[in-house]
């Protein structure tokens, strides 16, 4: 599948000036628009900081007939980087769309910066397909700050990825952000393709 990404208007770490449903529905909208004249398949919505500007690309993708994605990015203590809880979050896009998002993904984030806040039985919780975590643990504001790339440990992280498919089973898309190489994805297959 092809998917046509869309990041944040602004920092994928800050919120900085939000927008509302609406001003994001038009914002994105041309991009939007432009992956349905194209060959993409769907649209994926990768680091979104705040609930609002994720149902506008949701609402953008809906009007143009493709199948979207949604990629919330969290600070470690598993909430988005507007403060608004992870689960809370997803239930917000899902009630404002009438749950049009194909699936949500994790992205940008270490597990250990959320795992603490996924509740398997949680309804929400079971709309997550996708992870794509960082490499390392350090906050956004920490990476932000590095001269140098933390590629942490790929035997770890790929622990984290096996145990949170163990808990959430209908995880189909695994993946890597910032500082993960293609060793941390062959870890990741490997501890996956075991559990």
């Amino acid at each position: 599948m092809v998917s046509g990404c869309v990041g944040p208007r602004g920092d994928g770490y800050v919120v900085g000036e939000s927008m509302t449903i609406d001003g994001a529905r038009r914002y994105h909208n041309l991009q939007v628009r432009a992956f349905a004249s194209s060959t993409a398949d769907m649209v994926g919505a990768i680091t979104m900081t705040y609930a609002e500007e994720a149902a506008g690309v949701a609402l953008a993708a809906r009007d143009a007939g493709l199948p979207v994605a949604i990629a919330f990015t969290v600070e470690t203590d598993g909430h988005l980087p507007s403060g608004q809880p992870l689960g809370e979050a997803i239930e917000s896009v899902d009630a404002a769309t009438g749950a049009y998002p194909a699936y949500y993904m994790i992205n940008c984030a270490h597990p250990t910066h959320f795992d603490h806040v996924l509740d398997p039985v949680a309804p929400w919780a079971h709309r997550i397909r996708g992870l794509r975590a960082n490499a390392s643990k350090m906050s956004h504001a920490e990476l932000d700050a590095a001269t140098e790339l933390d590629a942490g440990d790929p035997a770890e992280l790929a622990a984290h990825y096996a145990e949170l498919k163990a808990e959430l089973p209908q995880l189909a898309v695994l993946g890597g952000c910032c500082g993960t190489s293609d060793v941390h994805i062959s870890a990741i297959s490997r501890a996956c393709a075991a559990a």
